[in-house]
């Protein structure tokens, strides 16, 4: 592989890796396989910037890699000029719900808000500063200079006439009036006028009267109404110069798991009147892209197949086999990673813990080739090992070989409810040919 990696993308993807979770930078060096729905996922963002819309479903099981190929297309989208926003589901921040769970949902999204130059998140006030930055230099290049009495007034002119598109969206009227507000406070100093409009855009309100007090404006984002912002927002966007907003929702599962049916239903009738709203048209320079289970899609008692009007969308085509998949579903299922993949992927973080901790590495094909063959000749290892404890496992076992130098590399990797017969190394590499 012959990688150089800075040491704090190593160590966040060991020290992510080794908890069973997804490290945020870095998963270029660790991405292996997905060539397919990988493409998909680049076509749809082909599409976004020619002013289309996209809605997948990402389904695979626990620990299959679903947070894995979301955080992937994330980092492919920042690349190509999107501005992406990512947000978890759990029992207080969902599609809708008492207490404003829709709302949480969708202030997480916006804190999350992450550009190639901002890619940890937090890039909201940097996107409007550069908005108001683009209409200064288009100022300029008028003729106008900055030192000129009338030079601010042209730039609010500019600025209302670029909102003046704004308005024929839903709720454009305030969101262009809270832009506006945040440019005057901008070159006058404002900061407590300033944070209040961030505050807007976000969805920290609770209550009209409090927007409305601070800021002169009648709506804020509500369980009912956020969506028609994350619109606005993608709109916006495209007008600063990307090429769209990207949204990744993870752990659908939790709406599964709400116990109360009628909550339930409504968190689903939110999810398809967001699906009808994208795969109808309505819906310009947004993709959205929620990654659930199984279980969450095809469950006939809470999944989403519980519900007619959704169980009717997601059918897939009767003519798919096994083998072939339709680019054209909203559901892209993630299937099991070969045994060749998972072999680069180990081959892979060999290289980097070594690079990481500074020593040379004599871990070879055998020597990964026989710790594959364990982890996956175990009883029901097909159907539930998955990547994520396949690289747990294997981490452990470096840094404990890291550790203690006289520790015996085919004597830790042995079972203790299965012992291998006695095999070399080479017989163990011909069973597992990769």
């Amino acid at each position: 592989m012959g990688i150089t990696i800075p040491k704090r993308i190593s160590q966040a993807i060991l020290n992510s890796l080794s908890a069973g979770v997804v490290p945020r930078i870095g998963l270029e060096y660790i991405a292996v396989g997905r060539k397919r729905e990988i493409e998909t996922a680049l076509g749809d963002f082909e599409n976004l910037s020619e002013g289309a819309a996209a809605f997948r479903f990402i389904i695979g099981r626990y620990g299959s890699g679903k947070t894995f190929f979301l955080q992937a297309l994330r980092n492919y989208a920042l690349d190509r000029d999107y501005v992406c926003a990512d947000a978890d589901l759990s029992p207080d921040k969902k599609l809708t719900g008492s207490a404003g769970a829709g709302r949480a949902a969708y202030r997480e999204l916006m804190q999350r808000l992450s550009t190639k130059i901002r890619p940890d998140g937090g890039a909201l006030e940097a996107l409007i500063q550069r908005w108001i930055n683009k209409i200064q230099t288009a100022t300029i290049q008028e003729g106008y200079a900055q030192e000129e009495s009338g030079f601010a007034s042209r730039v609010e002119w500019k600025i209302h006439e670029t909102l003046g598109e704004m308005k024929e969206y839903v709720h454009g009227f305030d969101f262009a009036s809270v832009l506006s507000q945040y440019y005057k406070a901008f070159i006058s100093g404002d900061d407590e006028k300033k944070n209040a409009a961030l505050r807007w855009i976000r969805g920290e309100y609770t209550t009209r009267t409090e927007a409305k007090r601070l800021l002169f404006v009648g709506e804020i984002a509500t369980d009912d109404s956020w969506y028609d912002y994350l619109k606005l927002f993608a709109f916006f966007c495209v007008k600063l110069g990307y090429k769209g907003l990207l949204v990744f929702v993870d752990e659908g599962v939790n709406l599964y798991k709400i116990a109360n049916r009628r909550s339930r239903e409504n968190n689903y009738e939110k999810l398809l009147a967001i699906f009808n709203d994208i795969m109808q048209g309505k819906a310009q320079w947004l993709g959205f892209y929620m990654g659930g289970t199984p279980q969450f899609l095809e469950d006939e008692r809470r999944g989403l197949a519980s519900y007619p009007a959704l169980k009717s969308r997601l059918e897939e085509n009767r003519f798919i086999r096994s083998g072939h998949v339709d680019s054209g579903s909203p559901i892209i299922r993630l299937s099991a990673l070969s045994n060749e993949e998972l072999f680069i992927l180990l081959e892979r973080l060999t290289e980097i813990h070594a690079l990481h901790y500074g020593y040379d590495s004599w871990i070879g094909e055998n020597e990964i080739t026989a710790f594959l063959e364990l982890a996956l000749s175990s009883p029901g290892a097909a159907e539930f090992i998955t990547p994520r404890e396949i690289t747990r496992d294997y981490l452990a076992l470096l840094n404990i070989l890291k550790d203690e130098s006289n520790a015996d590399y085919f004597e830790l990797i042995q079972r203790e409810d299965r012992r291998v017969k006695a095999a070399s190394p080479e017989e163990l590499y011909a069973q597992f040919q990769v």
